[in-house]
């Protein structure tokens, strides 16, 4: 198997502390997307800027694209792209000054790096706003200039590190069909999000890390299919009464028992018979839900049962 991205036994500690990195390893095959799971801390970016080669680990191995991350960090700069949380443009140039500057900066010729520059603007449908100054972008635009910019000298793997954090849907989705295009050209790319629709949307395999752990990995199906096939949501008067219910299944309920405010989720394997007995138990208890469902699971029951937290931005999270 060819791997365009290996990491083994990855450390990486700040201070005396603080362990971002615990023993990380990741495998990703050429011309595939992995998705990076966590919340914030769990070591999902420290993971990025050591496998980019702008930190270096205390211990443990990776490569990219064969080149050592320690020992051959020129190599691998060359040999990928790189888009951060925030797009890394110059406000003042236009999107196509922008382009040629990263060009030239590559040092491509001013013919060569014209030519790729108008190219990138209208695969990314900004040729319309190629002379206008980026800060006149939205900022679905803006995040669109700066992947072309990663993609100035045709990299084979590319990293992007939460990029579509802070946009609206409509933005969110055409950054999400320009990585599928990348993919189905043979783009090896490595993607951190916090937004479980897009790792669904976009993952072949699925990495969730926890404390600067993996603590699972694998197909956003096969994540799901470890929850059970449904899972039973019952909704109570407050979040007291709901972790009291809990309390009556953990230990030998079939499945996840996870409180989220008022709302208790029992995983359910074994169909109607599971549900009857969950819902006999409550009513022997006298702790009747004001509300039930039963649904699939979603990669946001698979990150709340591993982490014991949602995966949600908040407004102090993207600041």
């Amino acid at each position: 198997m060819n791997y365009a991205i290996e990491a083994e036994g990855l450390v990486k500690t700040f201070g005396s502390k603080v362990r971002a990195l615990d023993g990380v390893n990741l495998r990703v095959e050429q011309g595939t997307v992995l998705g990076l799971l966590g919340p914030n801390g769990s070591g999902k970016t420290t993971t990025v800027r050591v496998l980019t080669t702008t930190l270096v680990p205390d211990s443990g191995r990776a490569t990219v694209n064969g080149f050592d991350v320690v020992k051959q960090p020129n190599s691998v700069r060359s040999s990928i792209g790189l888009a951060g949380q925030y797009a890394a443009v110059d406000e003042n140039l236009t999107g196509r000054e922008n382009l040629r500057m990263v060009g030239q900066l590559l040092q491509l010729s001013r013919r060569d790096a014209s030519r790729i520059a108008d190219e990138l603007l209208e695969h990314f449908d900004l040729t319309a706003a190629a002379n206008r100054p980026s800060k006149t972008y939205s900022g679905g635009m803006r995040r669109r200039l700066d992947i072309a910019a990663a993609l100035v000298h045709r990299p084979p793997v590319l990293f992007l590190d939460e990029p579509t954090t802070g946009l609206d849907p409509k933005s969110r989705n055409a950054v999400w069909a320009v990585v599928e295009e990348l993919v189905a050209a043979g783009t090896t790319v490595l993607l951190t999000t916090q937004y479980l629709e897009e790792a669904d949307r976009l993952a072949d395999r699925i990495v969730v890390l926890d404390r600067g752990a993996v603590i699972a990995e694998g197909t956003s199906a096969e994540l799901k299919s470890d929850l059970g096939e449904t899972v039973l949501d019952l909704g109570f008067v407050d979040p007291d009464t709901a972790e009291r219910a809990a309390a009556l299944f953990r230990g030998s309920w079939k499945g996840g028992v996870v409180v989220d405010g008022s709302l208790l989720e029992l995983s359910v394997d074994s169909g109607p018979s599971q549900v009857m007995l969950a819902l006999r138990e409550l009513d022997s208890a006298g702790l009747n839900p004001n509300r039930m469902a039963l649904r699939e699971p979603s990669l946001d029951d698979v990150f709340l049962s591993l982490t014991g937290r949602r995966a949600e931005i908040t407004e102090e999270d993207e600041s």
